[in-house]
Order: C-alpha cells, then sequence, then structure tokens
C-alpha cells in the first residue's frame, strides 16, 4: 500500500488560505492536477495512492468519482476567489486516469474551464496506459480539449515489463501513438523506466529504439526506484531480485541521453527529453519553477503562495469530506522564506535552464568554486547550469550548495 501522508498543521473546514497566501494569487501561473486513484493492477514497483477494485472496498465507485473531483473544483474556486488568473496547465494523473470514461474526463476538464476559464494556450495532460485506450476514446478527449497524452510505456522488452508487474504488451504502444495523432494530438510523450533487476544493455537500448521508433515528442526516463512498502521491494529483501546497481543507472542515464540526443531530443530537466521547447511539460515546469496548483483527488498535494497541503488518502474519506461540505485537506505547512529558497535550489538546478546565482546563500557561494572545479556545474551569465557529469551526480551538487 502506499506510504502515509505527513500530518501537518490543520486544514480549515472551508480549505481557506491565509491572507498572505491569498495576496499572491495570480502572480504567478496557475495549473491543476488531477489524481484518478484507479488501477486495473498494482504495478510492483508502484508507491502511488492508488487502488485496485479490490483494495478500494465498499462505498467508493469509479461512476461517482468525477461529481467527487468536480466538488473539490468548487471549493477551490470558493477558496481562490475572483483574483485567480486564468489556468495554465492542466494534468490528469494516477492511477490510470483512463480507465474512466473519456465524457468523464472531459467533464471534469469541463467544471475547470467553466469555475476558472482556461489560459488560450492552456496545456491539459493525460496520463494514459497503453491497453486502456483507442481510437474512439482518444478523439473523445481530443474534442474534450485534451492536448498533450503521455503514455506509460516503461519498456519495450516483455521481461522487464514482467519484473514491473506491467500488464500491457509493448506491441500496443505503436498502435495507440499512431491512433493518438489520427485524433489529432499533437504532442505525446512516452514514460520510460531504467534499472529494473535483469534489464541488460541490450534491452535498454531496445527501449530506446523502439519509443524513438514511435517519434514521440517528449521522452520521460526515470531509473527504477526501490520504494518501501511495494512488492518490489518485498522481493528485493528475499533475495528473489537485487538491488538496482548505481553504476548500471548511471550507465544506461549517459546510454539514453546519447541515444535520444542523437534522434534530435534535448533534455530540458534531469529526466526528461523534448524534440523542442513548444514540447516541454508546461505543467511540471510549473512544479520546478515554484508556480501555483491546485490538487484534486485523494492524496493529492497542493501549493498556493507559500501554502502546502494534501488531501486524506481514501477514496471513501475523500468523498466524505466533501459530500459533508468539507475541505479534504488532511494537511498543511505554512513555508517560509528560507524553505521556498531551499526548495528553488532543489528544483531549478534540474532544469536546463539552471539556478539563478542570486537563489545561493553564502555557504552556497563559498561552496560554489569547488563545484565547478569538479566539473559538475558551469556559470551561464547570472545562471548555473549542470554539465553534462553534473546531471549524472545532482543530488550531490544540491548536497554541497546547501549543506
Amino acid at each position: 500500500m502506499p506510504s502515509a501522508l505527513p500530518e501537518g498543521d490543520p486544514v480549515p473546514a472551508d480549505g481557506g488560505l491565509p491572507a498572505a497566501a491569498l495576496a499572491e494569487v495570480g502572480r504567478r501561473d496557475l495549473g491543476f492536477y488531477v489524481h484518478v486513484p484507479f488501477c486495473r493492477v498494482r504495478c510492483g514497483y508502484c508507491d502511488f495512492n492508488t487502488y485496485t477494485a479490490e483494495e478500494l472496498g465498499g462505498g467508493v465507485s469509479r461512476s461517482s468519482y468525477a461529481d467527487q473531483a468536480i466538488g473539490e473544483v468548487e471549493l477551490a474556486r470558493r477558496v481562490l476567489g475572483g483574483q485567480a488568473p486564468q489556468v495554465r496547465t492542466v494534468f490528469f494523473g494516477g492511477g490510470t486516469p483512463t480507465l474512466l470514461p473519456a465524457a468523464d474526463l472531459g467533464r471534469l476538464l469541463g467544471a475547470i474551464q467553466q469555475r476558472f476559464g482556461l489560459a488560450p494556450d492552456a496545456e491539459v495532460t493525460t496520463e494514459a496506459n497503453p491497453d486502456s485506450v483507442d481510437l474512439a476514446y482518444l478523439e473523445q478527449l481530443r474534442e474534450a480539449g485534451f492536448t498533450r497524452l503521455s503514455f506509460g510505456m516503461q519498456s519495450a522488452v516483455p521481461h522487464v515489463l514482467a519484473v514491473l508487474d506491467r500488464t500491457h504488451d509493448p506491441d500496443r504502444v505503436p498502435v495507440v501513438v499512431d491512433a493518438a495523432r489520427r485524433a489529432g494530438f499533437e504532442q505525446i510523450s512516452l514514460d520510460l523506466i531504467y534499472g529494473t533487476p535483469g534489464e541488460s544493455a541490450a534491452d535498454w537500448a531496445q527501449t530506446l529504439d523502439a519509443a524513438l521508433s514511435c517519434e514521440p515528442d517528449h521522452v520521460s526516463a526515470y531509473s527504477l526506484i526501490v520504494e518501501d512498502g511495494t512488492a518490489l521491494a518485498r522481493r528485493v529483501r528475499r533475495g528473489e531480485l537485487p538491488m538496482p546497481d548505481e553504476d548500471d543507472l548511471a550507465d544506461k542515464y549517459v546510454q539514453a541521453d546519447e541515444r535520444l540526443r542523437a534522434a534530435g531530443l534535448g533534455w530540458y530537466e534531469v529526466s526528461n527529453w523534448t524534440r523542442d521547447d513548444a514540447a516541454r511539460c508546461a505543467h511540471n515546469l510549473a512544479y520546478w519553477r515554484g508556480a501555483d496548483w491546485w490538487g484534486i483527488g485523494p492524496g493529492a498535494h497542493s501549493h498556493v503562495g507559500g501554502v502546502r497541503w494534501w488531501n486524506v488518502k481514501h477514496p471513501k474519506a475523500y468523498a466524505e469530506r466533501l459530500a459533508s461540505g468539507a475541505s479534504p485537506g488532511h494537511g498543511r505547512e505554512l513555508l517560509d522564506a528560507e524553505t521556498r529558497r531551499v526548495e528553488r535550489v532543489l528544483l531549478e538546478i534540474r532544469l536546463a535552464e539552471g539556478l539563478p546565482l542570486d537563489v545561493l546563500d553564502e555557504h552556497g557561494r563559498a561552496a560554489l568554486p569547488r563545484v565547478l572545479a569538479d566539473g559538475l556545474l558551469r556559470e551561464d551569465e547570472d545562471r548555473l547550469v549542470l554539465t553534462d557529469r553534473g546531471r549524472l551526480l545532482a543530488d550531490a551538487v544540491v548536497r554541497d550548495l546547501l549543506a
């Protein structure tokens, strides 16, 4: 089961925000993340807040979920008030959002548009498993206003997918990408995972080649993390599978970067590559740049004006809160200026555009010559940018600049 939520400070029953946070509304872009917590099966490596039908228990139904989530959209409208800007990005994640009918996803998007308005160039993304959509479904999404798809490909190699407990047929990926193009989607991303136990360099090369043969606009490639409490972690603990090897992960990152660059995709964040600036994921960039977003759904996290909060985890508790007219918020924290500065270092250093020098404090400026001498960073006018070697050691760079 997914990990527990932190406690934090109580969230007011009406979800209200402090005056200082409300005063910042409108200064930054506003996005919505819509969490759909349903999956057909639980992948062995996943610790996200998701539930199969067997895990949900009584009193919860997929059929009522869109109406519950729309209730939280209405709460967001009341809390943010008239100063809220038009929404710049909407991202449906999970779970598997496309287990809901396309009409339900469209109604949810329509509720956000009706209550807040969508910016003329708004990016609207949904994640999808390759076996959860077809052409007719994708056409409905496109007609509803979705502009971008992110397919969970993970691997093109059956034995690697089996270790991950992924159930889709890898041959299905090019089929759904083609269907998405036919439905009118111009922005398509593929998500990959490397470092699965038993995955060879040749296996990873096969996955990269298969992904690139689909001509995606965007590729995300993440190293496998063995999260506590998952089925994969239990298999590793029992000795059935080895832990991912750090050297192997580094080699596969370099392998991915070289192959993606050769195909014309450049990195814009440590784990993300794209064909051009227009294909960058604007929603994720908003996270990395500290913008405001409201997270809809069980366990979803939000950030507005220096206040971060998170919802109750279970779909039943979430539904009960909203039905009673209360916020589904479980806890929150008020971020002071130093915490917000530290988070800028953590996140913006990962971007190809780099971190502004003036974000560093005295300690960071003192550590900078050593990090530059180690070849992990380079100065680009008034910004610090990771070198190719620095991307492999980004966490160490952050520690040096903050410790």
